[in-house]
């Protein structure tokens, strides 16, 4: 394959290679369930050393870009796999200083994978979703309610996209705000209770407008509690 026919620098090759993969895959040379040339071709067509080569393969298997089969070869994984080290989350990790981003981020992506799931979800999506909301109500009648209890609800309605990539941001959104969340169910609870029943009773209803604009409160409200106790704590 052209695409890896000529030497490349050691001290990048697991970056380069990844490179010539996601070229030939945009291209067309590679395809989703594809075999990688073997170690040694890669080796003589790279001018690289075997260790080097195997680096590079625990690297894009950390990624979740390829699968090893033992006595069969590395191949191209057909769905994004569950990776070790997600090279997305840790970018949106890094920029969670930047508030305003991730709250703008989180009102544009909100939004449209809850109206995602509204089209995708099954009964059993409904039945987590209501469940969520059930524990929710029940753990703040004791005093007991957590981020947890506010993050499995719209972990319930992610879920229900049945989109593995809107999922994988998402999961990375959901942890970033969480620590907000525990903000919230100390000081609003009920608010975020109530504004989890109004955001599941539009998605019920099929409204795409009505999601909308009870998500638009629910994060206002939220962005009052976190502003509230910045201004709190900068006191």
């Amino acid at each position: 394959m052209e695409s890896f026919g000529s030497s490349i620098d050691r001290s990048s090759v697991a970056l380069q290679l990844l490179e010539r993969i996601k070229s030939a895959l945009i291209s067309g040379e590679l395809q989703p369930g594809d075999y990688l040339p073997s170690e040694t071709e890669l080796t003589q067509s790279l001018g690289i050393g075997k260790s080097s080569v195997r680096e590079a393969i625990k690297m894009l298997q950390a990624i979740g870009i390829v699968e090893v089969k033992r006595g069969q070869g590395t191949i191209i994984r057909k769905e994004p796999g569950d990776p070790l080290v997600d090279p997305m989350a840790f970018g949106m990790i890094l920029a969670r200083g930047m508030t305003r981003d991730v709250l703008e981020f989180r009102k544009m992506f909100e939004p449209a994978y809850t109206i995602q799931a509204m089209a995708n979800a099954t009964e059993e999506d409904h039945e987590h979703i209501r469940a969520a909301i059930d524990a929710m109500e029940d753990a703040i009648k004791s005093g007991a309610q957590t981020s947890k209890h506010d993050a499995a609800f719209h972990r319930a309605i992610l879920s229900a996209t049945h989109n593995p990539m809107t999922i994988r941001v998402g999961e990375t959104l959901i942890q970033l705000v969480e620590a907000g969340l525990e903000t919230s169910m100390r000081t609003l609870p009920r608010i975020a209770l109530k504004d989890h029943k109004a955001i599941y009773a539009a998605f019920c209803a099929g409204d795409e407008e009505m999601i909308k604009a009870t998500i638009k409160v629910s994060s206002e409200s939220w962005e009052t509690t976190l502003t509230y106790v910045e201004q709190e704590d900068a006191g």
